[in-house]
């Protein structure tokens, strides 16, 4: 067997085009492209703005299984079936996420894809990239300085310091600051609170930049934001501490879009990253509506399995910004089925055609979730080298079982000559125009029932508990206006319920809310379940360890 290249390895070798060549294909003039490098560019406002008289074209989700160890490929698919679909003749675009240096040097990993179905240029894009990370937590701590600051001197906007919301973030995985106690060291330095941090990507400023429409929408929502409440309870916004519009300053060029090229030199916009299991873990709106003005297809990924990232798509992104999904494509891997049935990862090369059959619970799960949204659905095999003839077949005989096709996907290994089938698959279920989109509950819904809409609909449980105090709090957004925003659900994302090592297709279970947070720039209703944590921490040996710089220079031990 040949040798297997390293995804790092495979990308330091691609041929890139320049990024003026890349635009031109698309129809981005050079002088609307602000570029970073060779390789990388922004997209200007001023050229977003003139296409958006454009007709749209066709949206396709990429979603997944639950994810296990053994790695689904969910952002390698989204890549391969950009190439696969420009192979067979259309013109599409790429749009994921950002990568977060959390993760990175945790044990997740990158953000670009893997093999031959990968963004380049992928050692940028899994560490500094244009900036926008970084814009996003400088926003985000200006905001959290102002307000100390405001207390500091004299707080005529009588906020409690007991009550202040808004934290701090960092994009990094730092359990230690999960809980701090801030203002300590004497009268010059402040009144001593409870503080805490959040990772980056939990920041309602990443959220509200992947949701704003332009600039200007961007600097209200900003300024919507809820910063803390008074001793009556009544809400001190950014604005009223005059933040808003140097927080817009900071994040002029982070709500661009970065536009950058697949290794078949096809173009991708890459733009946000909210978490998925405690953000709505999709991509900018912006950097979707443009390439929805500028192809015949988009191919767009939400984060994790779709009890997540499809649910928030659909129920949040979809909702806020009036897209209408064509199909969505369901990723999975016959080793993560093995898992999902209950093989231990040491295990997974050896065939098991049983395992694989009771794992496809989880599979058909996500099946009949993604179609209870109205959108038209196919399963895509991404194929491992282990995997068994009798394995995939068991795959695809289980989905021909639902009414749906499962096709065998090979773009890890082969770029975009491994995807053609379900490039054509997708092309014929768009066309068809059998896509009923529709949110999974009304606006006008109680809070709390949409939380468990999602629970009994989505998670199949009994229902969501939470105490009179979370409750009691829903109740009081909804008497102060905020009851028709959507909730965004943070929770494990191993698992259907809120325990993650409960694999499969579990039932019966109750969802515990532990905390509920308002979003009111973003424009929901964050609800925390479980031990999910918005400030993750590292494993007891993470990715960091094994990354370093070569004799030559060049990074290491990216993946």
């Amino acid at each position: 067997m040949a040798e297997v290249k390293s995804d790092i390895e495979i990308a330091r070798a691609a041929s890139k085009k320049q990024i003026q060549e890349i635009g031109a294909k698309i129809g981005i003039p050079t002088e609307h492209l602000l570029p970073y490098g060779h390789d990388k560019a922004k997209v200007s406002a001023e050229f977003i703005k003139s296409v958006k008289g454009n007709r749209d074209g066709k949206l396709i989700l990429v979603t997944a299984i639950n994810p296990t160890p053994a790695g689904e490929g969910k952002t390698t698919t989204t890549v391969g079936l950009g190439d696969g679909l420009n192979r067979i003749g259309k013109k599409a675009i790429v749009c994921i996420r950002e990568a977060s240096l959390g993760p990175n040097f945790g044990v997740k990993g990158g953000a670009a894809g893997g093999g031959y179905a990968q963004v380049v240029p992928m050692e940028d894009m899994n560490l500094h990239f244009t900036g926008d990370f970084h814009a996003i937590t400088t926003a985000h701590n200006l905001l959290s300085a102002l307000i100390d600051n405001h207390i500091y001197w004299g707080n005529d906007l009588g906020i409690d310091i007991r009550r202040v919301v808004w934290r701090r973030v960092l994009d990094m995985n730092d359990r230690a600051l999960r809980e701090i106690l801030c203002s300590l060291g004497g009268v010059a330095n402040g009144f001593p609170r409870e503080a805490g941090f959040d990772i980056t990507v939990a920041s309602e400023v990443m959220a509200i930049l992947c949701l704003a429409t332009d600039l200007k929408d961007l600097e209200k929502r900003l300024g919507d934001i809820i910063v803390a409440y008074r001793r009556d309870k009544t809400p001190v916004y950014a604005r009223d501490l005059k933040a808003d519009g140097a927080m817009a300053v900071l994040l002029k060029d982070a709500m661009q879009p970065n536009l950058v090229q697949t290794l078949e030199n096809n173009p991708a916009f890459v733009h946000g990253g909210p978490f998925a299991n405690i953000a709505h873990g999709c991509n900018s709106v912006v950097a979707t509506t443009t390439a929805l003005k500028l192809a015949d297809y988009v191919v767009t990924e939400a984060g994790f399995g779709a009890d997540l990232g499809a649910e928030k798509f659909f129920d949040i992104k979809c909702r806020k910004a009036g897209l209408k999904p064509a199909a969505a494509v369901i990723v999975a891997t016959v080793r993560a089925l093995k898992m999902n049935g209950g093989v231990k990862k040491e295990d997974l090369g050896a065939e098991n055609v049983a395992a694989v059959k009771k794992g496809c619970a989880n599979l058909g799960r996500h099946i009949e979730n993604v179609k209870q949204f109205g959108v038209p659905a196919v399963v895509a095999i991404n194929h491992f080298h282990s995997d068994t003839e009798a394995e995939i077949q068991a795959v695809k005989d289980f989905v021909a079982s639902m009414g749906e096709e499962a096709i065998l996907c090979k773009h890890w290994a082969h770029g975009s000559a491994g995807i053609e089938e379900l490039a054509h698959k997708v092309v014929s279920l768009a066309e068809s125009g059998g896509s009923q989109f529709a949110p999974l509950y009304p606006d006008d819904m109680k809070l709390f029932d949409k939380v468990n809409t999602i629970v009994k609909r989505i998670y199949r449980g009994d229902e969501a508990i939470a105490d009179k105090s979370v409750r009691d709090q829903l109740h009081q957004w909804e008497a102060a206006g905020y009851g028709r925003l959507p909730v965004c659900m943070a929770k494990t994302q191993y698992s259907f319920s809120t325990d993650p090592n409960l694999r499969g297709a579990p039932t019966g279970h109750t969802v515990p809310v532990r905390e509920v947070r308002l979003s009111a720039g973003a424009g929901f209703i964050v609800v925390i379940c479980g031990e999910v944590m918005t400030m993750p921490g590292l494993p007891k040996t993470p990715s960091s360890e094994k990354i370093f710089l070569n004799e030559m220079g060049q990074i290491e031990g990216l993946f």
